[in-house]
């Protein structure tokens, strides 16, 4: 199984999940670990290839976006909370702006 790896302040927007959502993004972050889809996920074009969002629709609507194409884990990118129906822009610059600083370090090593 690979190892969960959170990068900037994704573990702690988790954390401030609705606790039935954090229940639930933990559950399918566990079934991305374990090399399957989560239940509801879409891709991330904007962000990166290869980049997806997990949806958790448990008392409101929070994404987990992350990617999963490296062997040696799942990066969490971000994690949010949507308040309206469309991925706020600073949301997915952020992002996006972590996955290239990814990118960047593993070329790095």
């Amino acid at each position: 199984m690979k190892r969960v790896a959170w990068l900037g302040d994704s573990l702690d927007r988790v954390r401030e999940f609705a606790p039935d959502a954090r229940r639930d993004a933990g559950y399918q972050l566990q079934r991305v670990q374990a090399g399957f889809d989560p239940a509801n996920w879409k891709p991330m074009p904007a962000v990166g290839l290869g980049v997806r969002e997990i949806r958790v629709s448990s008392g409101g609507a929070f994404r987990v976006i992350y990617v999963a194409r490296f062997a040696e884990a799942v990066y969490v990118l971000h994690a949010l909370q949507k308040k309206s129906r469309k991925t706020a822009r600073k949301d997915i610059e952020l992002a996006r702006r972590r996955f290239g600083e990814l990118v960047t370090e593993r070329r790095r090593t």
